[in-house]
């Protein structure tokens, strides 16, 4: 068995966050067998508000692995510039703390798009001869130039373009859980044979057994006509806005009813749209536990999940919600218009172009007068596909090949 550390700036653990991806991969390679150490930063804004940062202990023990919490500089938000800082110092404790944060290493993987940070992981990995992998999930800059509106031409872009380049050369294995992400990082020099594609997934012991739906939440939940339900952040890459956009044009459809579960920066936006085209049948309920998710999913009839129409997504996309949607075992909404679509893969619903109102609306009515037991039928595709190809178990053994052979 080896020992492998996974070095994420921004995994959290369930207690502190929504434990996602890495989390889930550290305890599935600990059942394995391996030594894990998950190497986090104190404080991000990925933790929970209620979190109290001070007293997170330096070191936890979860099941089987450790999770150490490097000090970094703090900050508030996600655009905060301060964040940038942030990285520095992360990158800094990780290279000074090399020889007390854990066993030595036979394997490491960095988690991008931390940039910083793995400039001293690949030093870490030539001091003790590991193993190193780059896991690449946000195509950054790009999505900085292309959702963010920032220039090609920005310093700070033009640092992280070279940071990638040397980044995707310099590791010895590159993950991603963008299926078609070897097309843009070939670009940048990375050897095709390198590359390994892993989506995001599910813990099925988990999200078999949810937590109960607040009672607070649940009674705010139509019982009736056709639920369309939206779960995670609101924010500008997700395009609510389309789907709020598409309900007002259904002016002959009377019991159709948007759920929006969770909270984001577009959340006032879309508030003051809805109360701008005076709709009364679309629902903003706030955020709710991950370990409730899939107990507010047994409340849709369909599940919504949009996006911009950039041509960043010809590389595929990795939303967490697009797993725990397809185990839902509900029709699948997707306003899409890149490559890689894992709705049509596994008809698992309808996909419709991205930030097109009009496609939208159609797609729902097709979906309100759909005989129910064909919708029933998209969602056993999505659930079937969800236990075959996103169990983080099977995942787990794919990176354990990546890592160690």
């Amino acid at each position: 068995m080896a020992t492998i550390w996974l070095i994420d700036h921004y995994v959290t653990t369930p207690g502190t966050g929504i434990g996602g991806r890495h989390f889930q991969v550290a305890r599935a390679l600990a059942s394995r067998g391996h030594k894990v150490v998950v190497i986090a930063a104190r404080s991000h804004h990925m933790l929970h508000k209620e979190v109290d940062r001070d007293n997170l202990p330096h070191v936890e023990s979860l099941f089987g692995f450790d999770f150490v919490r490097l000090d970094t500089f703090p900050y508030s938000g996600a655009h905060d510039k301060r964040r940038i800082l942030a990285w520095l110092f992360f990158a800094t404790r990780l290279w000074l703390r090399r020889k007390s944060i854990g066993p030595r290493p036979d394997a490491i993987l960095y988690v991008w798009p931390q940039p910083f940070g793995f400039v001293a992981a690949a030093w870490i990995a030539k001091v003790f001869k590991a193993r190193l992998a780059l896991e690449v999930r946000d195509l950054w800059p790009s999505t900085l130039v292309e959702i963010g509106n920032i220039s090609e031409k920005h310093p700070f872009i033009v640092l992280l373009k070279w940071l990638e380049k040397w980044s995707v050369k310099r590791a010895d294995a590159v993950v991603s859980n963008l299926e078609g992400a070897d097309g843009h990082l070939a670009t940048l020099g990375m050897d095709r044979t390198k590359f390994h594609w892993i989506p995001n997934g599910i813990t099925v012991a988990d999200v078999n057994k949810p937590s109960p739906l607040a009672d607070h939440i649940a009674v705010q939940i139509p019982e009736n006509g056709l639920r369309i339900v939206y779960t995670g952040t609101l924010g500008a890459a997700n395009a609510l806005e389309t789907l709020i956009d598409a309900i007002a044009l259904l002016d002959n459809v009377y019991d159709v009813a948007v759920i929006i579960i969770g909270e984001g920066s577009a959340q006032g936006f879309l508030k003051m749209r809805c109360k701008e085209l005076r709709l009364g049948n679309v629902h903003f309920l706030g955020a709710i536990p991950k370990s409730q998710i899939q107990s507010a999913l047994r409340h849709a009839d369909v599940c919504f999940i949009g996006w911009k129409d950039v041509s960043l997504y010809k590389w595929g996309i990795g939303a967490n919600k697009i797993p725990e949607y397809l185990y839902s075992g509900k029709p699948i909404l997707h306003c899409y218009s890149g490559n890689f679509d894992p709705i049509q893969k596994f008809s698992a619903g309808v996909t419709v172009p991205a930030e097109n109102p009009s496609a939208l609306a159609e797609a729902i009515r097709l979906l309100y007068t759909m005989p129910l037991k064909q919708r029933e039928q998209m969602g056993k595709n999505g659930r079937r596909a969800a236990l075959e190809y996103y169990d983080y178990e099977r995942l787990a053994g794919e990176l354990e090949h990546v890592m160690i052979n």
